[in-house]
């Protein structure tokens, strides 16, 4: 049985609930011309980010390790960050690769995007891959990075992505689309 297509709600006015350095939370009316249903949602309005798929010349990956706030936990994940304002992916996906890893150099490219969390946020994350980077600068990290960085042969680390080990959701989609364009 199916219900047939939903209805595309109509946005309405909007405040902004709080600000911080990372997002904005803002309380959004949103009402269904189909229904007549009603209500105010939480949207979480973010810059878009940028997760970065580097591949060293043997065929290894570029991995970051690093304390995450919000899981209170170490994380294992490819470097990224986020996109400054009038940045194109590609330009901040090469800045962030540098600044985390010291990583750079080799032909670079956008691989696809995805939408983090379209249940509450906004923003995009695109995915750059890096083939033949090789280290090319000292390290550049924020006041709060402390940054572990490593390399694994990409197949063992699609195998830490299925056996849980690997539990950034956006390090994991990188993952599927780099396997979708045969690197894995």
């Amino acid at each position: 049985m199916t219900a047939g297509e939903p209805a595309r709600w109509t946005r309405g006015g909007e405040r902004v609930l709080a600000t911080t350095r990372v997002l904005e939370l803002r309380s959004v009316h949103f009402s269904n011309p189909a229904t007549g249903a009603a209500r105010d949602y939480v949207v979480a309005h973010a810059p878009d980010w940028v997760n970065v798929l580097a591949l060293t010349p043997d065929g290894r990956l570029v991995l970051v390790r690093q304390f995450r706030f919000g899981a209170n936990d170490f994380s294992l994940e490819i470097p990224g960050g986020v996109i400054e304002a009038g940045e194109a992916p590609l330009a901040a996906g090469l800045r962030e690769l540098s600044e985390e890893t010291g990583y750079g150099g080799g032909a670079a490219r956008v691989i696809g995007s995805v939408r983090p969390n379209p249940a509450i946020m906004d923003n995009h994350c695109h995915f750059v891959l890096v083939d033949g980077a090789v280290p090319t600068a000292p390290m550049k990290w924020d006041h709060d990075e402390e940054i572990e960085v490593s390399t694994a042969p990409v197949a063992e680390v699609l195998g830490w992505a299925r056996s849980g080990r690997i539990t950034h959701s956006l390090t994991v989609a990188a993952l599927m689309l780099l396997e979708g364009v045969g690197r894995i």
